[in-house]
């Protein structure tokens, strides 16, 4: 079985997110989407809260997996038996940061990393901008499925 790790914070998982999820998923048997727990990171949702949207944002495919970690990535890979890892890139500058990453993983486990360019559609979008364009009253409709826009306008309004 071919198993894969797509990991993040998903704070809130945004199409740009599912866009890398769902084409991943039409490659591998199982895709684990794995939500890093970061205690030292104010967010937004719960962890808890953030694997709830991710499971019902991703339900229709059968072969994607939500699950938490904490600590190393490569770690969670060895537990679960996961050789390799997916990241989405944006820019030019996301792949310098995410090189060093995937050469270190390597060098400490053997894990392979894969990159996937995003779809242009996504390339500008990350979790931190849409939240501030949220908070200032922005329209982040069409960014985020529904589900979580609504519960992204409820957090920020409540």
């Amino acid at each position: 079985m071919r198993r894969v790790v797509c990991p993040g914070s998903f704070d809130p998982v945004t199409n740009g997110h599912l866009d890398i999820i769902g084409r991943t998923s039409r490659l591998y048997d199982e895709v684990v989407v794995a939500v890093l727990i970061n205690i030292e990171k104010r967010s937004l949702f719960t962890v808890d809260e953030r694997i709830e949207m991710l499971q019902a944002v991703t339900k229709e495919y059968g072969n994607v997996r939500v699950e938490k970690f904490h600590g190393l990535l490569v770690d969670f890979c060895r537990q679960q038996g996961i050789p390799s890892i997916v990241k989405g890139l944006r820019a030019v500058s996301d792949f310098d940061y995410e090189l060093q990453m995937a050469q270190l993983n390597y060098r400490m486990s053997g894990v392979e990393t894969l990159f996937m360019s995003t779809n242009p559609e996504y390339s500008f979008l990350s979790s931190s901008r849409l939240k501030e364009i949220a908070r200032y009253g922005g329209d982040v409709s069409g960014l985020v499925p529904d589900l979580v826009h609504q519960l992204l306008v409820e957090r920020l309004r409540g």
